[in-house]
This record gives structure tokens, sequence and C-alpha cells, in this order.
């Protein structure tokens, strides 16, 4: 019963940190890079659809990202979206290519994207302490309700609490990484 709980905690938790990663993936640093733009919605063909099937992202150099729609009619919606998006880049097109020049970011914007990152990073620690709670009470009440012994709630808890650490501390690289990657210049 509590091995349940306990595999339950660690695939919650894991989708948390997974889910931190994607979010930190869309803050913007210094460099281009493909995950900013992958997820915009075009309406294209009159239906919602995200710029990666719709186009080849690439980026070419640090501070360019380069957006080729497989089909032209679609130039001027992806534009759009992307002047829309809260990237804060100007795009530039010839007819069939888009460009995103990335200008280097300023001291104070660095410290803001930090910041972000920051609070990023505690509402991720906060969900994993969340899912842990919940398991603990569900461990506890089943102790109580006689589905499990006490010592076997207590190892359980014991073993939850280092779960719980290890995602983490997983987590606080994840922050220490970007933090790292949005201050290089």
């Amino acid at each position: 019963m509590v091995d349940e709980f306990l595999g339950d905690a660690d695939v919650r938790m894991d989708r948390s940190v997974e889910a931190l990663g994607r979010e930190l993936d869309h803050i913007r640093t210094g460099r281009a890079s493909s995950t900013l733009v992958e997820g915009l919605l075009i309406d294209a063909y009159g239906a919602p659809t995200d710029l990666k099937s719709l186009a080849t992202i690439a980026a070419p150099e640090a501070r360019l990202l380069v957006i080729q729609p497989w089909d032209r009619s679609l130039v001027e919606a992806v534009i759009k979206a992307v002047e829309t998006s809260d990237i804060g880049i100007n795009p530039s097109t010839d007819g069939n290519v888009i460009r995103l020049p990335f200008p280097p970011l300023s001291a104070e914007r660095r410290q803001e994207l930090v910041r972000l990152v920051h609070r990023k990073v505690e509402d991720g620690r906060v969900a994993v302490r969340n899912i842990r709670r919940h398991i603990a009470d569900d461990i506890r009440t089943a102790a109580k309700e006689k589905m499990c012994s006490e010592d076997e709630a207590h190892r359980g808890l014991e073993q939850l609490d280092r779960v719980t650490r290890t995602k983490i501390d997983r987590i606080d690289d994840l922050g220490r990484s970007k933090e790292a990657e949005v201050l290089e210049i």
C-alpha cells in the first residue's frame, strides 16, 4: 500500500520537475533558442497550430533564429504571432524566411529574468511539497485505518522525505543552470 503511494509521488513529482524544465526553456536568454517560438500558436487554415508543425526553425548563429514556413501564405500569420508573443523580438522577413535577431540583454533585463527564474523555481518547489503533503496525508490515513502498520507508514514517510529532497535538488539544479545561462554574456 505504502509503495503504491510512493510510486505515485515519484511519478507526480517527476512531472512537476519536467513541467518546470519546459517553463524555464521558454525564458529568453542572450542566445537564440528554437524552444522560445516552437509553441507559438499560429492561425493557420482556420485552426490554431503550433509553429513547429508549420515551419522549420533553425539557429544558424548564436543570436539569430530563422523560421521558414513550409507554406509561404503563412509568413504574415507567423510574424503576427511573434509580434504578439511575450518574447520581445521584432521579426524581419524577405517574403520567404523570417529572421529573429536577438539583441544582447541589458544588465537590468538579465536581473529581471533571474528574478523570473527564481519565482518559477520556487513555484516548482511548492508543487513538489504539495505532492509530498498529499501523499503523506494518504500514508497517515492508511495507517489510521489499519491498511498498513505504523512502522511501514513511518518508513514510507522517511522514504517520501528522501524522494522529495531529491526532486527539490533537481529543481534547484535546473534553476542554477538557467540562471547561469541568463547571466552569461
